[in-house]
């Protein structure tokens, strides 16, 4: 187990999206992770938080699944957490969050993470 945690900003059990698949990945390959959506529910025995201050504060990387229209309400909560790294995953993408993400230290990707898991870059 690796213990650099990883929040799934936008996690859900609906089949066929991809922060499902990225959630199920991070744990076949070792990760701990936290997850938090909308809906209740659990990928892999992990519970998805639906209220923001229960998550764990120790994250390491956030992944982002959410419209920068629906990342809005957590951008307080991403610059207070400071993660080690965020990534936006396509659809993600929130310039203005990276800039501020950026300017505090934290290591801001535009990337896939099913494809940064898959080549061995997580």
């Amino acid at each position: 187990m690796h213990n650099k945690k990883t929040l799934v900003l936008g996690a859900t059990t609906k089949p066929g999206r991809y922060a499902l698949m990225a959630a199920e990945r991070l744990l076949q390959k070792g990760h701990s992770i936290e997850l938090f959506g909308q809906s209740e529910g659990e990928v892999g025995g992990v519970n998805i938080k639906t209220k923001i201050e229960d998550i764990d504060k120790d994250i390491d990387t956030v992944t982002v699944y959410l419209s920068e229209k629906n990342q809005q309400q957590y951008e307080d909560f991403l610059l207070k957490m400071k993660p080690k790294r965020v990534i936006f995953n396509p659809g993600a993408e929130n310039f203005e969050l990276e800039t501020k993400l950026e300017a505090q230290g934290t290591e801001v990707l535009e990337a896939c993470t099913l494809v940064m898991l898959g080549t061995g870059q997580y």
